[in-house]
């Protein structure tokens, strides 16, 4: 009797033991899941995408830059001044508004004074052919200026000496339609993705002008001086091939 008393007693012990420690481990679990930084794959490891469910990508324009619905609304492209000209313009804010606005004031105070209505940046795409580099105004890395003059030829001589002096400054950066397969001389747009650090370098140096007298947009230059023509040209032979 003892024996048997004694053994259905440790089978007892050992049932309700087992019960305890389960349930012991399964409330560590479950406190574990909750804290902070817990991660629930193996070091290393990336959890498994859902089965059927697409890798979700963001249309983008012709160079890469995502493209905007509207603008001055839940967006990366605001209306912006243009120091010195009157003009305002719907850009992509940070560096490329600070790219592009350089090229708008030389282009304004070396070039041609621009008009209202002569100046035009971010456009919805639905009006723009996707794959051309019209696009790029979609996603508020380009400007129309002169939207009227796109075709070959709109520029005199000294012009386009200017504008490829302008074009240099900008250090390959920005890329003119009138150098395009389909030419479209009234169209500017930066010529590299996102992740392109030219990109901040050059925004970064014309930031570092902008703080210079004397230095920056609206000071003298030489665009005739060796030195820079033949910076300007190598450039031009390079975007043309390109």
């Amino acid at each position: 009797m003892e024996n048997v008393q004694t053994t259905v007693t440790r089978r007892t012990v050992t049932r309700r033991t087992a019960v305890r420690g389960a349930a012991v481990l399964g409330a560590a679990a479950a406190t574990a899941a909750l804290l902070p930084g817990t991660a629930s794959a193996a070091p290393g490891t990336t959890p498994p995408q859902a089965p059927g469910l697409p890798e979700r990508k963001l249309p983008t324009s012709a160079n890469g830059w995502t493209i905007e619905k509207e603008a001055n609304h839940v967006s990366t492209v605001w209306t912006r001044q243009v120091a010195g000209t009157g003009l305002s313009v719907d850009l992509r804010i940070g560096d490329v508004e600070e790219i592009l606005v350089h090229l708008i004031r030389r282009f304004h105070y070396e070039v041609e004074e621009l008009p209202d209505g002569d100046l035009l940046g971010w456009q919805e795409i639905g009006g723009l052919r996707t794959a051309l580099p019209e696009s790029n105004l979609a996603s508020g890395t380009a400007v129309r200026i002169r939207p009227g003059a796109s075709a070959k030829g709109g520029l005199f001589a000294h012009q386009e000496l200017v504008l490829r002096d302008i074009l240099a400054d900008c250090q390959g950066v920005v890329r003119w339609g009138g150098d395009d397969d389909e030419v479209d001389e009234s169209l500017f747009y930066l010529a590299l993705g996102p992740q392109d650090r030219r990109v901040n370098r050059l925004a970064d140096r014309l930031r570092g002008w902008a703080e210079r007298p004397g230095s920056g947009a609206g000071t003298p230059v030489d665009v005739a001086s060796p030195d820079r023509r033949t910076e300007a040209s190598t450039l031009a032979r390079t975007q043309r091939a390109g």
